[in-house]
Protein backbone atom coordinates (compact mmCIF):
# COMPACT_ATOMS: atom_id res chain seq x y z
CA UNK A 1 0.00 0.00 0.00
CA UNK A 2 0.92 3.75 -0.19
CA UNK A 3 2.68 5.01 2.84
CA UNK A 4 -0.06 6.88 4.88
CA UNK A 5 0.82 10.84 5.71
CA UNK A 6 1.87 11.44 9.63
CA UNK A 7 -0.66 12.99 11.36
CA UNK A 8 -0.79 15.46 14.22
CA UNK A 9 -4.19 15.97 15.86
CA UNK A 10 -5.26 17.97 18.78
CA UNK A 11 -7.67 15.87 21.10
CA UNK A 12 -8.13 18.81 23.89
CA UNK A 13 -10.90 17.72 26.29
CA UNK A 14 -11.23 14.13 26.78
CA UNK A 15 -14.93 14.98 26.25
CA UNK A 16 -14.20 15.64 22.77
CA UNK A 17 -16.16 13.05 21.96
CA UNK A 18 -19.26 14.06 23.18
CA UNK A 19 -19.30 17.47 22.43
CA UNK A 20 -20.96 19.00 19.15
CA UNK A 21 -17.68 21.09 17.48
CA UNK A 22 -16.01 21.12 14.18
CA UNK A 23 -13.08 19.08 15.57
CA UNK A 24 -15.47 16.27 15.87
CA UNK A 25 -17.02 16.29 12.78
CA UNK A 26 -13.33 16.42 10.90
CA UNK A 27 -12.32 13.70 13.36
CA UNK A 28 -15.30 11.95 12.66
CA UNK A 29 -14.24 11.77 8.65
CA UNK A 30 -10.86 11.20 8.97
CA UNK A 31 -10.55 7.92 8.82
CA UNK A 32 -12.99 7.63 5.64
CA UNK A 33 -10.44 9.97 3.61
CA UNK A 34 -7.08 8.05 5.01
CA UNK A 35 -8.03 4.42 4.44
CA UNK A 36 -7.00 1.70 6.40
CA UNK A 37 -3.42 1.56 8.12
CA UNK A 38 -1.96 -2.13 9.04
CA UNK A 39 -1.55 -0.29 12.30
CA UNK A 40 -1.43 2.37 14.66
CA UNK A 41 1.57 4.25 16.37
CA UNK A 42 0.17 6.42 18.46
CA UNK A 43 1.99 9.70 20.01
CA UNK A 44 0.15 10.68 23.05
CA UNK A 45 0.78 13.56 24.74
CA UNK A 46 -0.47 11.83 28.07
CA UNK A 47 2.34 8.93 28.37
CA UNK A 48 5.54 10.27 29.89
CA UNK A 49 8.63 8.24 30.65
CA UNK A 50 12.21 8.57 31.78
CA UNK A 51 13.65 6.49 28.68
CA UNK A 52 11.46 5.69 25.38
CA UNK A 53 9.15 2.45 26.15
CA UNK A 54 6.49 1.15 23.73
CA UNK A 55 3.47 -0.92 24.45
CA UNK A 56 3.34 -4.39 24.01
CA UNK A 57 0.05 -5.41 25.45
CA UNK A 58 -1.49 -8.16 23.14
CA UNK A 59 -5.52 -6.19 24.30
CA UNK A 60 -4.18 -2.73 25.29
CA UNK A 61 -6.93 -1.64 28.22
CA UNK A 62 -8.74 1.81 27.92
CA UNK A 63 -7.28 3.96 30.24
CA UNK A 64 -9.93 6.45 31.75
CA UNK A 65 -6.60 9.24 32.72
CA UNK A 66 -8.93 11.92 33.86
CA UNK A 67 -11.75 13.20 36.30
CA UNK A 68 -14.90 15.40 36.80
CA UNK A 69 -16.32 14.23 33.70
CA UNK A 70 -19.85 12.96 33.06
CA UNK A 71 -20.36 9.18 33.49
CA UNK A 72 -21.16 8.79 29.89
CA UNK A 73 -17.33 9.16 29.26
CA UNK A 74 -16.29 6.77 31.86
CA UNK A 75 -18.36 4.12 29.88
CA UNK A 76 -16.80 4.36 26.33
CA UNK A 77 -13.97 1.47 25.87
CA UNK A 78 -11.87 1.70 22.81
CA UNK A 79 -11.07 -2.26 22.45
CA UNK A 80 -8.21 -2.22 19.67
CA UNK A 81 -5.52 -5.11 19.30
CA UNK A 82 -2.46 -4.62 20.25
CA UNK A 83 0.44 -5.14 17.70
CA UNK A 84 3.17 -7.05 19.65
CA UNK A 85 4.84 -7.30 16.63
CA UNK A 86 4.83 -3.54 15.66
CA UNK A 87 6.17 -2.76 19.20
CA UNK A 88 9.60 -4.66 18.74
CA UNK A 89 10.16 -3.37 15.53
CA UNK A 90 9.77 -0.14 16.61
CA UNK A 91 12.00 -0.69 19.84
CA UNK A 92 14.52 -2.30 17.21
CA UNK A 93 14.13 1.01 15.35
CA UNK A 94 15.22 2.96 18.45
CA UNK A 95 17.78 0.91 19.64
CA UNK A 96 19.50 1.24 16.42
CA UNK A 97 19.01 4.78 16.71
CA UNK A 98 20.73 4.85 19.92
CA UNK A 99 17.26 5.86 21.58
CA UNK A 100 17.32 2.98 24.13
CA UNK A 101 13.68 1.39 24.23
CA UNK A 102 11.61 -0.65 26.33
CA UNK A 103 8.74 -2.54 25.31
CA UNK A 104 5.98 -2.31 28.07
CA UNK A 105 3.91 -5.66 28.57
CA UNK A 106 0.88 -3.65 30.60
CA UNK A 107 -0.03 -0.39 29.67
CA UNK A 108 -2.97 0.67 27.60
CA UNK A 109 -4.46 3.36 25.80
CA UNK A 110 -4.70 6.59 27.10
CA UNK A 111 -7.16 9.27 26.33
CA UNK A 112 -4.93 11.16 23.68
CA UNK A 113 -4.61 8.03 21.92
CA UNK A 114 -7.90 6.56 22.20
CA UNK A 115 -10.37 9.37 22.22
CA UNK A 116 -9.53 10.65 19.32
CA UNK A 117 -8.82 7.03 17.53
CA UNK A 118 -12.57 6.18 18.61
CA UNK A 119 -14.10 9.10 15.96
CA UNK A 120 -11.49 8.20 13.49
CA UNK A 121 -11.58 4.69 13.18
CA UNK A 122 -14.98 3.58 15.62
CA UNK A 123 -14.70 -0.04 14.87
CA UNK A 124 -11.41 -0.32 16.87
CA UNK A 125 -10.26 -3.19 14.16
CA UNK A 126 -6.62 -1.56 13.32
CA UNK A 127 -4.17 -2.31 16.15
CA UNK A 128 -2.92 -0.09 18.20
CA UNK A 129 0.22 0.80 20.11
CA UNK A 130 1.76 3.97 21.74
CA UNK A 131 4.99 5.47 22.03
CA UNK A 132 5.62 7.30 25.13
CA UNK A 133 7.29 10.82 25.55
CA UNK A 134 10.60 11.87 27.68
CA UNK A 135 9.26 15.69 28.15
CA UNK A 136 12.17 16.42 30.25
CA UNK A 137 14.26 15.69 27.49
CA UNK A 138 13.00 18.51 25.03
CA UNK A 139 11.85 19.78 21.61
CA UNK A 140 15.47 18.14 20.15
CA UNK A 141 15.29 14.64 21.45
CA UNK A 142 11.66 14.22 19.84
CA UNK A 143 12.40 15.28 16.60
CA UNK A 144 15.09 12.19 16.78
CA UNK A 145 12.55 10.10 18.21
CA UNK A 146 10.32 10.60 14.82
CA UNK A 147 13.45 10.49 13.02
CA UNK A 148 13.96 6.69 14.45
CA UNK A 149 10.61 6.05 14.10
CA UNK A 150 9.91 7.16 10.51
CA UNK A 151 10.57 3.85 8.62
CA UNK A 152 7.81 2.22 10.24
CA UNK A 153 6.09 4.13 7.91
CA UNK A 154 7.45 1.51 4.91
CA UNK A 155 5.25 -1.21 6.71
CA UNK A 156 1.99 0.27 6.03
CA UNK A 157 1.64 1.57 9.90
CA UNK A 158 0.32 4.57 9.98
CA UNK A 159 2.13 7.69 12.88
CA UNK A 160 -0.70 9.30 14.60
CA UNK A 161 0.75 12.03 16.98
CA UNK A 162 -1.97 13.64 19.72
CA UNK A 163 -1.30 16.69 21.46
CA UNK A 164 -2.56 20.19 21.08
CA UNK A 165 -1.64 23.19 19.02
CA UNK A 166 -2.41 24.79 22.20
CA UNK A 167 -2.40 23.69 25.46
CA UNK A 168 -2.85 26.48 28.65
CA UNK A 169 -5.85 24.62 30.65
CA UNK A 170 -5.56 27.88 33.21
CA UNK A 171 -6.65 30.41 30.48
CA UNK A 172 -9.49 27.97 29.23
CA UNK A 173 -13.21 30.18 28.75
CA UNK A 174 -17.32 29.38 28.59
CA UNK A 175 -17.86 28.20 24.16
CA UNK A 176 -18.55 30.83 21.93
CA UNK A 177 -16.26 33.52 21.18
CA UNK A 178 -13.07 34.28 19.10
CA UNK A 179 -9.53 33.14 20.16
CA UNK A 180 -7.50 36.04 21.74
CA UNK A 181 -4.24 37.21 19.47
CA UNK A 182 -2.19 35.41 22.22
CA UNK A 183 -3.90 32.60 20.72
CA UNK A 184 -3.93 32.87 17.45
CA UNK A 185 -0.89 34.17 16.98
CA UNK A 186 0.73 31.12 18.23
CA UNK A 187 -1.36 29.27 16.45
CA UNK A 188 -0.49 30.97 13.04
CA UNK A 189 3.00 30.75 13.06
CA UNK A 190 2.42 27.34 13.99
CA UNK A 191 0.68 26.93 10.40
CA UNK A 192 3.46 28.61 8.81
CA UNK A 193 6.27 27.03 10.01
CA UNK A 194 4.89 23.78 9.05
CA UNK A 195 3.65 24.65 5.63
CA UNK A 196 7.19 26.28 5.21
CA UNK A 197 8.74 23.60 6.02
CA UNK A 198 10.85 24.98 9.18
CA UNK A 199 11.90 22.44 11.22
CA UNK A 200 14.68 24.12 13.34
CA UNK A 201 12.21 26.97 14.17
CA UNK A 202 9.71 24.30 15.29
CA UNK A 203 12.22 22.61 17.47
CA UNK A 204 13.16 25.75 19.02
CA UNK A 205 9.48 26.99 19.30
CA UNK A 206 10.06 27.86 22.65
CA UNK A 207 12.58 30.87 22.08
CA UNK A 208 10.93 31.51 18.63
CA UNK A 209 7.08 31.60 18.25
CA UNK A 210 5.00 34.24 19.80
CA UNK A 211 3.54 33.88 23.50
CA UNK A 212 4.76 30.17 23.44
CA UNK A 213 5.27 29.23 27.20
CA UNK A 214 2.00 30.91 27.23
CA UNK A 215 -0.07 28.65 25.31
CA UNK A 216 2.55 25.68 26.20
CA UNK A 217 3.06 26.33 30.00
CA UNK A 218 4.27 22.93 29.96
CA UNK A 219 5.84 20.92 26.58
CA UNK A 220 4.02 17.43 26.65
CA UNK A 221 1.26 18.69 24.33
CA UNK A 222 3.28 20.32 21.59
CA UNK A 223 5.70 17.22 21.51
CA UNK A 224 4.23 15.03 19.90
CA UNK A 225 3.72 17.39 16.50
CA UNK A 226 7.91 17.49 17.02
CA UNK A 227 7.63 13.77 16.78
CA UNK A 228 5.74 13.68 13.77
CA UNK A 229 8.04 16.71 12.48
CA UNK A 230 10.69 14.63 12.82
CA UNK A 231 9.04 11.59 11.08
CA UNK A 232 8.91 13.67 8.31
CA UNK A 233 12.74 14.66 8.48
CA UNK A 234 14.58 17.60 8.21
CA UNK A 235 12.64 20.89 6.16
CA UNK A 236 9.88 18.66 4.94
CA UNK A 237 6.80 20.65 4.64
CA UNK A 238 3.74 19.58 6.12
CA UNK A 239 0.11 20.84 5.82
CA UNK A 240 -3.32 22.13 7.86
CA UNK A 241 -5.94 19.55 7.76
CA UNK A 242 -7.86 21.28 10.34
CA UNK A 243 -8.54 24.62 12.27
CA UNK A 244 -10.99 25.53 14.56
CA UNK A 245 -11.10 26.78 18.74
CA UNK A 246 -12.83 25.49 21.67
CA UNK A 247 -13.01 26.81 24.99
CA UNK A 248 -11.96 30.02 23.62
CA UNK A 249 -7.97 29.15 23.99
CA UNK A 250 -7.25 25.18 22.68
CA UNK A 251 -6.39 25.37 19.06
CA UNK A 252 -7.99 22.09 17.21
CA UNK A 253 -5.21 22.62 14.72
CA UNK A 254 -4.60 19.20 12.69
CA UNK A 255 -1.52 18.76 10.31
CA UNK A 256 -0.52 16.24 8.03
CA UNK A 257 3.41 15.64 7.18
CA UNK A 258 5.09 13.50 4.64
CA UNK A 259 2.37 13.19 1.93
CA UNK A 260 4.84 13.85 -1.36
Amino acid sequence: MDRLPILFVSHGSPSLVLEDCPARDFLRGLGGALGTPRAIVAVSAHWATREPAVTGAAHPETIHDFYGFPDALYRLRYAAPGAPEVAARVAKLMNAAGLECAIDPKRGLDHGAWSPLLLIYPQAQIPVIQLALQPHRGAAHHFALGAALAPIREDGVLIFASGGATHNLGAIRGPGGAAPKWVSGFADWLTAAVGEGRSADLVNYRSIAPHAAENHPSEEHFLPLIVAAGAAGEDARGRCIHTSYTYGVLSMASYAFGEA
